[in-house]
């Protein structure tokens, strides 16, 4: 079982996110499963430009360090995502994988795997960001198994306190993934998003020719 890890933190090692994402990826091993870590300022991603060349080809126009991660997101059993609260967001580097999915949303990639999310925050809204992390799992077909959002508030020992957390979400999300643990409110969100999707790519049919293509492989639409 592999688990993506990502951080989205430009701090790197001097990031508190990294270090609970770390913990998070401490609790997964101790379930038995192999991490794999990528700090994505270290990679080069470029803009979405909204060209569309992946609905109709499947892949990117863009020569960059995108595919190696979505190579890995879409291989991987689980994805554990983190970031620090950028303006009530996610940080820019992470936002720009992120609009880089619209492929993945189509096709519902994420179908059958499952993920976390982990975020801190200075002042606020840890827990927020945290939680828009899980959306873009689920809005990918993904589970969520749950979030941890730190809000530090000038505690020094804040992060320090939650890494039992991060550790057992991380050992919770592997356990999910052996379990292949169902969420009945999720499953209705999956059931909704993936006929919404058929019936995108159906109306786009002519011109998003590789994710018809996709679907229709599925048994989702007609060949």
């Amino acid at each position: 079982m592999e688990i993506l890890a990502i951080n989205g933190s430009p701090r790197r090692e001097e990031s508190s996110t990294r270090k609970l994402l770390l913990a998070a990826c401490e609790g997964a091993m101790a379930e038995g499963a192999d991490t794999i870590t990528f700090d994505i300022c270290d990679l080069d991603i470029g803009y979405c430009t909204g060209c569309g060349s992946c609905y109709r080809a499947g892949h990117c126009f863009q020569n960059d360090d995108f595919e190696v991660l979505y190579h890995h997101l879409l291989t991987s059993d689980g994805i554990i995502l983190s970031s620090p609260v950028y303006i009530n967001s996610v940080t820019a580097q992470l936002k720009t994988f992120f609009d880089r999915l619209a492929d993945a949303i189509h096709t519902q990639r994420l179908t059958g795997r499952y993920g976390c999310s982990i975020s801190t925050a200075g002042g606020a809204n840890a827990e927020g960001v945290a939680e828009y992390q899980n959306g873009v799992i689920r809005v990918l077909g993904g589970t969520t198994t749950g979030s941890l959002g730190v809000n530090i508030l000038g505690d020094p020992m804040a992060v320090e306190r939650a890494i039992p957390d991060a550790k057992e979400l991380g050992s919770d999300l592997v356990r999910a993934i052996r379990e292949k643990r169902q969420y009945p409110e999720q499953e209705e969100e999956h059931r909704m998003m993936r006929e919404r999707m058929i019936e995108l790519v159906s109306f786009n049919k002519d011109l998003w020719t590789s994710e018809y293509e996709y679907w229709r492989d599925q048994g989702a639409l007609p060949r």
